[in-house]
C-alpha cells in the first residue's frame, strides 16, 4: 500500500510545473496569473471542447455548448482528432495551476464558455458551426471570443459577416490565431484577417517569431508567446505546445484582465489600448512579423485610453464595399488540423501522446526507474546493515 501510494504521488510531482516554470509569465509581468485577474470577465473558448475534470479547470468553466453534432450537449466533452485542444487553449486563459500545480492561466479568475465545434471531424460543416458558435456565445454573456483555429484560406465565408458583426456590435472582442507557417502557407488565414479581429503570431523564448508558431502579413495584429510552452492536457496531464493556437490564449487573457480592470471601457478601446502599448520588436514600429509588437500588459491594463472605431478595420464597411462584388466561398469544412503537442510531463498514453526528451520531467521523477529500484531496496539494506555489523566486530576484536 505504502508502495503504491508513493508512486502515485512521484507520478503526479512528474507532471507538475512550478510558478517559475511558466517562462512566458515572467516574461510577461507580475500583472499575470494572479489568483483573481480577470474576475467577472467571461472568456468563450470556440474549440474542441474543453475537459472540466482536469484539475487545472476545476470551476473555471460556467456554461458551453456543442455545436460539432458528435459532443455533449455542454460542449465539455473533447471532441474529433484534435480534441485535446480546446482544454490546452482554456488553460492559458484561466488554468488554475496556483492550486494544482499545474497550468497558470494568464487570467485566473476569469470564467470560460466551453464551446465545441468539429475540428478534425470527418465532414463536420465548421463554417456553419463557428458562425453559429459565435452568435451563441454573445448572447451566453462572453466579453472575450478566442478562436485559436484558422482556414486554410484568407477569405471566409458569408455566415461569417453576420456572426462577426454580431459580436462586434455586441462590444465583444474577437482574438484569433494567425495561423501557422506550415506547407507554405505563411500569411495569416481568416478568421485573423477579418477587419476587427485582433491577429496573433507566436514568439519562442528569446522573443523571435518562428517557423510554426505563426506567420507573416500585413494582418498580423501582434505577437506573444507560443513557442515551448505549456498546456493542460485532457487526462490530468500537462503537454508542450507550440503555434499561433498558443499565442492566442495568452492574448485573450490579457483582454480579460484589461475588461476586469476597467469594465466601462468599449471593446474598440481595449483594441487601442493593446497595440499602442506593445513591446516593439523588430523593425521599428509596426512590421509585418510582429506587428505592432509584443503583448505588454502592464501598459496595456495601465492605459487610458479611448477609441470610437475598432484600430483595426470596420467589418460593416468591408462587407458595403467588397460582399456584394464578390464571389462567395462556398460553406464547409475548411479548417487546418492544429499542430500536435511535443512533449508530455507524466505518464503519457503511448499511443497518443509523442514524446521529447528535451520537456520530460527530469530522469529522477521518472516513477518507472522507482519501480525498478524499490523491490531491491531491502536486500541494499541487509547488505549494508551486514557489511557495518562485520565492521563493528573487526573493532572489538582489536
Amino acid at each position: 500500500m505504502q508502495l503504491t501510494a508513493g508512486l502515485a504521488a512521484i507520478a503526479i510531482l512528474g507532471a507538475t510545473l512550478a510558478p517559475s516554470d511558466h517562462w512566458w509569465l515572467v516574461e510577461l509581468g507580475e500583472k499575470v496569473g494572479q489568483p483573481l485577474g480577470g474576475e467577472g470577465v467571461v472568456v468563450a473558448v470556440i474549440d474542441t471542447g474543453i475537459d472540466v475534470t482536469h484539475p487545472d479547470l476545476s470551476s473555471t468553466v460556467i456554461g458551453g455548448a456543442d455545436f460539432s453534432k458528435v459532443g455533449t450537449p455542454e460542449g465539455t466533452t473533447p471532441v474529433g482528432s484534435s480534441g485535446y485542444h480546446g482544454t490546452m487553449v482554456a488553460s492559458l486563459i484561466a488554468g488554475q495551476g496556483l492550486e494544482s500545480g499545474g497550468i497558470i492561466g494568464i487570467a485566473p479568475g476569469a470564467k470560460l464558455l466551453s464551446v465545441s465545434v468539429g475540428l478534425g471531424v470527418e465532414s463536420s460543416d465548421t463554417d456553419a458551426q463557428i458562425a453559429a458558435a459565435i452568435i451563441w456565445s454573445v448572447d451566453a454573456g462572453a466579453d472575450v471570443i478566442n478562436l485559436s483555429l484558422s482556414r486554410n484560406s484568407s477569405s471566409w465565408p458569408i455566415s461569417w459577416d453576420k456572426a462577426f458583426l454580431y459580436a462586434f456590435e455586441n462590444d465583444v472582442v474577437i482574438v484569433a490565431a494567425s495561423g501557422n507557417d506550415s506547407d507554405g502557407n505563411y500569411r495569416p488565414a481568416s478568421p485573423a484577417t477579418i477587419p476587427g479581429v485582433i491577429s496573433v503570431t507566436g514568439l519562442n523564448r528569446n522573443l523571435e517569431a518562428v517557423r510554426l508558431s505563426g506567420t507573416t502579413g500585413i494582418d498580423v495584429t501582434l505577437s506573444a508567446p507560443g513557442a515551448g510552452v505549456f498546456g493542460s492536457y485532457p487526462g490530468d496531464q500537462i503537454a508542450g505546445w507550440s503555434g499561433s493556437s498558443a499565442a492566442t490564449p495568452i492574448v485573450s487573457g490579457v483582454v480579460a484582465l484589461m475588461r476586469a480592470q476597467d469594465p466601462e471601457a468599449s471593446a474598440n478601446d481595449i483594441v487601442f489600448r493593446l497595440i499602442n502599448t506593445t513591446r516593439d520588436l523588430g523593425e521599428p514600429g509596426f512590421d509585418e512579423v510582429y506587428g505592432f509588437g509584443m503583448v505588454d500588459p502592464t501598459s496595456a491594463i495601465a492605459s487610458a485610453l479611448r477609441a470610437r472605431t475598432n484600430p483595426l478595420g470596420s467589418l460593416s464597411y468591408w462587407v458595403d464595399l467588397y460582399r456584394a462584388s464578390e464571389t462567395a466561398e462556398p460553406e464547409g469544412s475548411n479548417l487546418v488540423t492544429p499542430i500536435a503537442p511535443e512533449s508530455f510531463l507524466g505518464a503519457p498514453d503511448a499511443q497518443n501522446s509523442p514524446k521529447s526528451q528535451a520537456t520530460q520531467a527530469p530522469w529522477y521523477l521518472n516513477p518507472l526507474l522507482y519501480l525498478l529500484i524499490t523491490p531491491a531496496a531491502p536486500l541494499l539494506w541487509l547488505a549494508l546493515r551486514k557489511r557495518r555489523n562485520e565492521g563493528q566486530g573487526r573493532k572489538i576484536r582489536k
